[in-house]
């Protein structure tokens, strides 16, 4: 997987419609949308077309990415995601009679599922604070932001199998924090 700053570079060349970049960049990044597609639309063919419209959109919109701090996969994930989510939403025909009142209800959680998750949320932070402040961002990063492990191991100057001892050990002392 390419870092960081490479995936930034091969977006800015996409803006000039650099066409080696963009095969590059499929090339890099294809595999993850990929499965971020398949996995809300749960279909092989829909995630195929979506994955075909999220490059397509890469193609049109590069020049809408600006380096602001934010991983660049984080941007091309979001977009993938959302295009997936306009899929499944197309998927649905309108219906009639009794089944219209099921779509009435909100999709989102209850007031008290919106407690339950407030709850669960307050308590990974709770956790993440007992880590180390470079175990705590390192499990952000890969796991918030979606930053491969060599991107942390450069960010943190460390070898990239100490990267992957620091983040398997915190996830256990997350899963031991979690259970209490």
């Amino acid at each position: 997987m390419a870092t960081r700053d490479e995936i930034e570079e091969l977006i800015a060349r996409v803006k000039l419609r650099d066409r080696e970049a963009f095969s590059t960049l499929y090339a890099e990044t294809s595999a993850k949308l990929y499965g971020v597609c398949l996995r809300v639309l749960k279909n092989r063919a829909e995630a195929d077309e979506a994955l075909q419209d999220v490059y397509v959109r890469i193609w049109n919109k590069a020049d809408a990415y600006s380096a602001n701090g934010y991983s660049p996969m984080t941007w091309l994930i979001t977009m993938a995601r959302n295009i997936a989510i306009d899929k499944l939403r197309a998927r649905k025909t309108p219906s009639s009679g009794i089944e219209e009142a099921a779509d009435v209800a909100s999709p989102g959680l209850t007031p008290e599922g919106e407690v339950i998750a407030a709850s669960e949320r307050q308590q990974i932070m709770d956790c993440l604070k007992e880590l180390d402040a470079d175990r705590a961002g390192a499990v952000r990063g890969a796991y918030l932001d979606g930053d491969s492990y060599k991107d942390l191991a450069e960010r943190y100057g460390v070898p990239l199998n100490t990267m992957r001892t620091w983040l398997r050990r915190s996830l256990l002392n997350l899963r031991d924090c979690l259970t209490r």
